[in-house]
């Protein structure tokens, strides 16, 4: 607008000093002692402008002169400036196609040449997390220790930098460093959103259920969380400090939960526990039927089917009632059948968990069936069931099938003593000498004839009584009953006794 108005002063100026030129036509005389000169008023005119002209255009080319310096200085300064943005471009469109390796190179050169204090933090953050992706753990803590040197006491670098440092540290779940570079900033303005978001987080890993409590209520009054997320993080919350309080806190937490809230699965299953352990089922029940309307979960299910029978009428009808809308429920019929078994309706109870069966199949039907059908006495059926339930618990090993159970292996035992490293009286004394006490262990006790020792071959002399009376202690230390599950008259090599 400016150059518009003093275009047209310029404009003005040239008409009138044309019509006054016109108008007043005469000479300019310019007397001097020794001179005297006469022109044109025109002519005068003109050179007075063109005079003007040339001094303007010399004292600009002098001022453009004197500034060469200070020029060349703005030149390169926007010279790195754009080569700055040009890599920090670079660098972050790598990070952000997964090219992290190239990241790096652009950003650590971006942090040696840039003289911008912001530029070297950027750089040193950017850097940080291309080699955090990287799983270069060494370089990452280099480049956060450099960028936090090159923040210095700028506060929002600072800042930058430590809610950066703390995103990654939480990534390697390393809670405690995040949570102490975090907590200084939640503290100096709970405004800070990301932060406390962080700070969330990082107590959710810890498992510190009353901060993330806290934190959750107020990203929620902050619209800094979304709905669905503020509900996980306080069920989980809520639900420890349900189970942290017990029955001596149960009011209180429980009146500080909203609707909403007592719906979610974790926290109606804790206080419905809480109540169960105190023999309070009615109000266990009356906790858990409306969170089970709203989301039908299994474990909801599962312990509302756990109840002493003189409580079981009132669940079983409710349980009636909501398979009206959930007739094909898998996890609602084994419930069912589950409370029919506990109030002694077999028939009912049978048909519920088989037509649970048909739609999915299920560890914990298949044993409930095998229990029904062993308290009926058909244990063919409820053997068949329970080897269903072990095969859907896992692979079981195969056993070979043995007659008899191997032989003890006492070769550790603290008392064993080694029958071999014995000294033997006479070692050229035949091992079946002794095969008639063997044989009298089975003769009845009345009327035993005594031990007949055989006439050796050689040699012709009988074994000293020092002899047998060594062999006898050696028979404390082997156990001569028969094994469990041999016939030994089909593997002894004694002479078989008559049966008359």
């Amino acid at each position: 607008m400016r150059t518009w108005f003093w275009t047209l002063i310029l404009f003005i100026a040239a008409v009138a000093l044309a019509l006054v030129l016109r108008e007043h036509a005469g000479n300019v005389y310019l007397v001097t002692p020794h001179y005297l000169a006469r022109a044109s008023l025109t002519y005068v005119v003109l050179c007075t402008l063109g005079l003007f002209i040339v001094l303007y255009v010399l004292l600009r080319l002098l001022a453009w002169f004197g500034d060469g310096p200070e020029r060349f200085r703005l030149w390169r300064g926007r010279r790195a400036q754009r080569r700055d943005q040009t890599l920090l471009e670079t660098g972050w469109i790598s990070i952000l196609e997964g090219r992290y390796e190239q990241a790096e190179k652009d950003m650590m050169k971006l942090m040696s040449k840039t003289r911008s204090q912001s530029s070297k933090v950027v750089a040193g953050l950017a850097a940080a997390r291309a080699a955090h992706y990287q799983g270069q753990i060494a370089q990452r803590d280099q480049a956060l220790a450099a960028a936090r040197a090159a923040a210095g006491d700028d506060v929002r670098l600072k800042e930058a930098s430590a809610v950066a440092s703390a995103e990654l540290y939480l990534d390697q779940n390393r809670t405690e460093e995040a949570i102490e570079l975090l907590q200084g900033l939640q503290d100096a303005s709970s405004r800070h959103l990301h932060a406390t978001r962080l700070l969330l987080r990082a107590y959710r890993q810890q498992g510190n259920a009353e901060r993330v409590y806290e934190l959750t209520r107020l990203l929620v009054r902050r619209s800094g969380i979304d709905r669905q997320e503020a509900l996980n993080h306080i069920e989980f919350a809520a639900a420890a400090r349900l189970r942290a309080g017990g029955n001596e806190q149960f009011k209180a937490l429980w009146s500080d939960l909203k609707s909403e809230e007592k719906l979610l699965p974790g926290i109606a299953l804790e206080a419905a526990l809480i109540q169960e352990r105190e023999g309070n089922y009615d109000e266990a029940g009356r906790i858990l039927e409306p969170a089970i309307a709203v989301s039908f979960d299994a474990r909801l299910l599962e312990a509302y089917a756990q109840c002493p029978p003189e409580f079981v009428g009132r669940r079983l009808a409710k349980a009636e009632e909501w398979l009206r809308s959930q007739p094909n429920n898998p996890v609602l019929l084994s419930t069912l059948g589950h409370l029919c078994l506990t109030s002694q309706l077999w028939g009912q109870g049978e048909h519920y968990l088989l037509r649970s069966l048909k739609i999915q199949g299920d560890l914990r039907n298949h044993a409930l069936l095998g229990n029904l059908y062993d308290s009926l006495g058909r244990h063919d059926e409820a053997v068949s069931y329970w080897r269903k339930a072990a095969s859907m618990a896992g692979t079981l090993p195969v056993l070979a099938i043995s007659r008899a159970l191997p032989a003890a292996d006492t070769r550790h035992d603290p008392s064993h003593t080694d029958a071999d490293s014995l000294p033997s009286q006479d070692e050229d004394l035949p091992r079946y000498t002794y095969a008639a006490s063997a044989v009298a262990e089975d003769l009845p006790d009345h009327g035993r004839p005594l031990p007949v020792v055989a006439e050796p071959v050689s040699p012709a002399t009988a074994p000293s009584q020092d002899t047998l009376s060594s062999s006898s202690d050696l028979d404390d230390y082997f156990d001569t009953a028969p094994i469990p599950g041999v016939d030994l008259s089909q593997t002894s090599d004694r002479p078989r006794r008559s049966k008359d």
